[in-house]
């Protein structure tokens, strides 16, 4: 059912949710949970008028508040975490792709289950571009998929990997870096407030000093961290992330951790003694985005020097109070690995692609539609398949660019296949959440501090419906 207007939304919504003057108030939770809501969330996504999208998120976010699930900041779980106030678990950070509703309504029941607290949903600012999910959207189906699962307490929403392009800020640095500062205000705005900013890909090893090989890397990552806080509600300290090695670079090492993390901290007082700094840093340890693909489509196995994760983890706790070292590419590992990332005090892990994977590999997605998908690819994205790439490798690189073409045809997938596959992603989180000791957390997010709500705003989500 998508909403033909407003009176269609209204009534809908009658005895559950009140609507008048611009208010919101929930009058039967219970009632709205199950088939209403899902239409709800549906239509914030998928309903041709922008006005109607916005209410639907406007309403969504309010309810939500109403019913305590709080769009929130990690900042204080990971400054109590860098001065030795909690330990032992790694926070999974899960980037949402494809059916985000059924993954975040299996997050939720995984976190409930487990008494998980501190756990984040994400995504990177290059999955935005492909799957066509803007910040106050995401955001708006995260907290759709919280009520329905009676979930309570913080949300954490991450903007993973919000990155500067290296060649394009070459070519136009402020066209670039300005690009990047609406995105954070937009997603600040939609109620992300953790912010993972990745000007790694400006690091040079070029010269032989380490300092100049991180200046581009801290001295932007200082600017956009100012914007950050000049951003960022009254109230709320966002979680900032640095980097100081891009993915599938050369592995991360000590100097270039202290070369970042002491000109970053010196130049970020010099812009305002009183402004927080990062609360995590991430490093190269041998993983790529993705993994990488064989000619037959299976992944190679990976190398992980968990040496130096443990050892730059070490560092930027005890020399600099951060969170620890933050892992990423780490889905696709073998799972006998996972227990070692809280083993080594590492404090987060961002997880993508092996649960995309399980979404296009399911025996319950209609084989029609994936070949449908896979037949959209291999026209759209033809220029990215170079000479000796398989067919295989092609699909695998290619498929995550599926999910935004097709996105209407997700949502409308049968209820029953939707269902299946968010049991068996269900079971994933449970083995990983298990895995990175993630589990009984819930009592360090609640002597980290409450969370503090920020009043959702009609026009704003308009403005961006």
């Amino acid at each position: 059912m998508i909403f033909s207007g407003k009176e269609e939304l209204t009534h809908h919504l009658k005895s559950m949710v009140n609507l008048s003057n611009g208010s919101v108030h929930l009058e039967n939770a219970d009632k709205l949970r199950g088939t209403p809501l899902d239409i709800l969330v549906k239509n914030s996504v998928l309903n041709p008028n922008g006005e109607i999208r916005g209410n639907c998120r406007y309403i969504i976010k309010s309810v939500a508040q109403e019913l305590g699930i709080i769009p929130a900041s990690i900042q204080d779980l990971y400054h109590a975490r860098g001065h030795g106030k909690n330990k032992g678990y790694t926070v999974p950070a899960l980037n949402i792709r494809g059916l985000p509703y059924e993954m975040s309504r299996a997050i939720f029941r995984t976190a409930k289950a487990t008494d998980c607290g501190a756990f984040i949903f994400e995504i990177a600012k290059s999955e935005i571009g492909y799957t066509l999910q803007r910040p106050h959207e995401l955001m708006a189906v995260i907290l759709g998929a919280a009520i329905q699962e009676q979930f309570t307490g913080p949300v954490f929403v991450q903007g993973d990997h919000f990155q500067i392009n290296a060649a394009k800020y070459h070519e136009d640095r402020d066209k670039e870096v300005n690009g990047l500062k609406a995105l954070i205000d937009e997603a600040i705005q939609a109620g992300f407030y953790n912010i993972d900013i990745d000007t790694s890909t400006l690091v040079t090893l070029d010269p032989e000093d380490v300092k100049e090989q991180q200046r581009l890397n801290f001295e932007v990552g200082v600017e956009l961290t100012s914007f950050v806080r000049e951003k960022e509600p009254v109230g709320i300290t966002v979680s900032v992330g640095g980097e100081i090695g891009e993915v599938g670079k050369e592995n991360s090492n000590e100097a270039e951790l202290r070369a970042y993390m002491d000109n970053f901290n010196e130049d970020l007082a010099k812009v305002n003694p009183n402004y927080t700094g990062i609360s995590k840093i991430s490093i190269q340890t041998g993983t790529s985005h993705g993994g990488v693909p064989l000619p037959d489509g299976t992944v190679a196995e990976v190398q992980l020097d968990f040496e130096t994760l443990e050892n730059l983890s070490r560092i930027s706790r005890e020399d600099y109070h951060l969170a620890g070292a933050v892992q990423h590419g780490a889905s696709t590992l073998p799972s006998d690995l996972f227990h070692k990332f809280p083993e080594l005090e590492t404090a987060e892990i961002h997880l993508a692609t092996n649960f995309q994977n399980m979404i296009y590999d399911s025996p319950h997605f209609p084989a029609d539609f994936k070949q449908e998908i896979y037949a959209h690819l291999r026209q759209a994205c033809a220029d990215e398949k170079k000479p000796d790439m398989t067919d295989e490798q092609f699909i695998y690189k290619t498929r995550k660019k599926g999910f935004g073409p097709f996105r209407p045809q997700f949502w409308n997938l049968p209820e029953q296949v939707k269902t299946e596959i968010g049991k068996e992603l269900e079971g994933e989180f449970h083995f990983l959440f298990n895995k990175l000791n993630a589990q009984n957390t819930t009592k360090y997010v609640r002597e980290a501090g409450t969370p503090h709500p920020i009043t959702p705003n009609l026009q704003n989500e308009i403005q961006h419906g």
